[in-house]
């Protein structure tokens, strides 16, 4: 097993080094300075703009509001006008979500052996943090009980990263309110996709089922599809994933919907053994690099996952059965993935379309003219491609 990385400054004179934790999977800042609520917020955004970290040792409450004059300072920053040119103008937007991400994440706060932070108005976040990292060590905290400052530091975070760990904690506790499921709720887990955007559930609640006694659900994230297909009646369900965490919260959610006995969540790299006549997968959507866990559910380089589903599909379909593919063609708006392309590789993997079902987006980007990529947010349509073997005959690709 990798060892975990380490973060090491100096503080007081001495030679610190603690655990650093980052989701995203960003290195450990080569150097880290003191901060504390006598620092200014001009001199903290120079240096995070520098590279350089800071550890902050002062009130937790104004340690967020330095976060947010960090944000204030980037957003005022002169802004070119987005290109004309869309797939650009989308590459363009990605690079400044990730400088912004990147200065942000410079500001660091300390945690604890148990994951408490060791600051004066501190929120407990011991559960936010269990749930995303795994258990503290109470037995070490214990020994450092007495100390203050430094020596109760075991790792250290982004307050950014943080804050995103009590929010999504929050969504957990609160759940999504799912009418495909008639309002009943899914609890996602960090780093597990939302379905908050809900129009692609309707799309699996609405289509007309092929069979009911079998279906498979490919990357099923939090659950909610395998629910919805087992809410419609169809009596066994075999829900797949490679994400842990993914496992786990699918599970919990069928669990708490009271299908548990119709869907079996197992680790699987897409498909599960053998054959079903109902295959469903929502990969995600844009050919780009995601740059943290829950963006697996939105970016995939190469679209990887969308031609391995449909490359499989046809050895893992019964001859009658049909393979639903929930996709935005928000991509193709973009420039990132032609239309054609999509057509090819149903041809190229042995599948016609039997039909498709069409739903435009719900969510405020879609109407939110000073988004740069709102002339391909507007346009999108997510859609649910009814497949099947090509032999079995086609209405023809739309």
């Amino acid at each position: 097993m990798n060892q975990p990385p380490v973060v090491e400054w100096t503080e007081a004179d001495e030679p610190r080094s603690a655990r650093w934790r980052s989701e995203n999977g960003a290195p450990p800042p080569r150097r880290i300075v003191i901060a504390d609520d006598r620092t200014k917020a001009d001199d903290a955004y120079k240096l995070a703009c520098e590279g350089t970290a800071l550890l902050w040792r002062g009130d937790f409450h104004n340690a967020r509001q330095l976060l947010t004059a960090l944000a204030r300072r980037i957003d005022r920053r002169p802004r070119k006008a987005p290109p004309a040119d869309v797939t650009q103008a989308f590459h363009v937007h990605r690079a400044a979500q990730n400088h912004r991400a990147r200065i942000l994440g410079m500001l660091l706060v300390p945690l604890d052996a148990t994951l408490a932070v060791p600051l004066h108005r501190a929120p407990d976040v011991r559960e936010a943090c269990t749930r995303a990292y795994g258990p503290g060590e109470p037995a070490a905290a214990e020994a450092a009980d007495g100390a203050d400052g430094p020596d109760r530091t075991a790792s250290l975070v982004s307050l950014r990263e943080l804050l995103a760990l009590i929010g999504a904690n929050e969504w957990r506790k609160k759940g999504v309110e799912i009418p495909a499921l008639g309002g009943d709720r899914i609890h996602p887990h960090y780093g597990v996709f939302s379905p908050a955007r809900g129009e692609y559930v309707d799309l699996v609640a609405e289509a007309p089922l092929p069979h009911d006694d079998l279906a498979f659900d490919i990357g099923t994230g939090t659950g909610v599809l395998a629910s919805v297909l087992a809410r419609r009646g169809v009596r066994r369900v075999v829900a797949t994933d490679q994400d842990p965490r993914a496992l786990a919260c699918a599970r919990e959610n069928t669990e708490r919907l009271g299908v548990a006995g119709q869907v079996e969540v197992i680790e699987a790299d897409l498909f599960p053994a053998g054959r079903a006549p109902l295959i469903v997968c929502n990969p995600p959507w844009v050919p780009a690099k995601p740059t943290s866990p829950v963006e697996h559910a939105v970016y995939d380089p190469g679209n990887r996952m969308l031609h391995g589903f449909l490359s499989g599909l046809a050895d893992h379909l019964t001859p009658d059965g049909e393979g639903w593919l929930i996709l935005s063609d928000l991509a193709e708006h973009l420039g990132l993935r032609p239309h054609a392309e999509l057509l090819d590789a149903f041809a190229k993997a042995g599948l016609t379309v039997l039909g498709r079902l069409d739903i435009t987006p719900r969510h405020p980007r879609a109407r939110d003219a000073s988004d740069p990529l709102h002339v391909a947010r507007a346009a999108e349509v997510t859609s649910l491609w009814r497949l099947g073997l090509a032999d079995r005959g086609a209405s023809g690709p739309r």
